[in-house]
């Protein structure tokens, strides 16, 4: 009977004003969900189409002449493989590191010891300001990590925008009464760390994961000043390479054997179009996967990052 009543209540309290505005609120983000899954869609079926039908803008909804000739072409291509590994190394073990090290820094950071203001604030500094590329290139190759794959791996561990975060998380979430205890118990910091802290921050691993790894997968800049072994190259310098090859007409030759099929210019010309859409659909869409797979951890960790302390 109760919840009858509440039902009337509900109905009789919506006016004419309130279902406007749910049509008009769900109109609007419709509007916005087809301006955002547009540009993919077309992306998608312009890598099935023909050359020609792309080249003649006859692609709008739906594939014309399905054709796999742009995914031919690329997965053709002797490097291709090779750097969708190298990438799955750079990105994994990368990523790995760069939590692993992130959380203790943030664990560090959350304790209470004589001069963590001046380290926070040397942390901070790093973060507005850099020597510049010379300088860190100079270094790296002093160091001998020039064209080698620990430097695609070991570079940009940590992010100070992601440690702020983890300490936040860290200091917020994670009573302080919890490592009372366990110093009681006899446990060290490095006990602390591995046993409480780790098994009880998933959500803000999973964030630093998602950051950490959509950067290094995206990152083609790196491999493009210290790589000089073609074999050590990941996958997005390798797309960089393939879409000027393929469309910056700088060198024809090059152009027509890509294709490797005794094509014309002006026709190699106009698969050239369906190249550069198949290599945003292979360079993106790993990381799509990941984003739908770990979206429930975003709006946790926007929250996280908006908390500073």
């Amino acid at each position: 009977m109760a919840v009858s009543m509440k039902k009337h209540q509900n109905k009789i309290g919506r006016t004419g004003a309130d279902i406007i505005f749910d049509a008009f609120n769900l109109f609007v983000w419709l509007v916005i969900l087809l301006v955002i899954l547009y540009p993919l869609w077309l992306i998608l079926i312009a890598s099935v189409s023909s050359h020609e039908a792309i080249y003649a803008s006859k692609v709008w909804l739906w594939p014309v002449d399905f054709s796999l000739i742009g995914y031919e072409a690329i997965f053709h291509h002797s490097l291709l493989l090779r750097s969708y590994l190298n990438s799955l190394i750079y990105t994994v073990a990368g990523t790995a590191l760069s939590v692993m090290a992130t959380m203790m820094a943030a664990y560090a950071l959350s304790r209470k010891f004589s001069g963590k203001a001046f380290i926070s604030l040397y942390f901070l500094f790093t973060m507005f300001f850099s020597g510049g590329l010379v300088p860190q290139f100079l270094m790296n190759r002093q160091l001998g990590l020039y064209n080698t794959v620990t430097l695609m791996i070991i570079i940009n561990t940590i992010s100070v925008w992601n440690l702020m975060i983890a300490r936040t998380y860290i200091t917020s979430s994670i009573p302080n009464e919890l490592h009372e205890a366990a110093v009681v118990d006899g446990a060290g910091h490095f006990t602390y760390f591995f046993r409480v802290i780790l098994p009880l921050s998933g959500t803000i691993i999973a964030v630093l994961c998602v950051y950490y790894g959509v950067a290094r997968w995206n990152d083609y800049f790196t491999a493009l000043v210290y790589i000089r072994d073609e074999l050590k190259l990941p996958l997005m310098t390798v797309l960089r390479r393939l879409i000027v090859e393929a469309t910056a007409g700088t060198s024809l030759d090059a152009l027509m054997g890509f294709f490797g099929d005794g094509t014309q210019v002006s026709d190699a010309m106009r698969k050239a179009e369906v190249v550069k859409y198949c290599c945003i659909v292979i360079s993106t869409g790993p990381i799509i996967v990941l984003y739908i797979w770990m979206q429930k951890y975003f709006v946790k960790g926007v929250t996280i990052g908006s908390l500073k302390g």
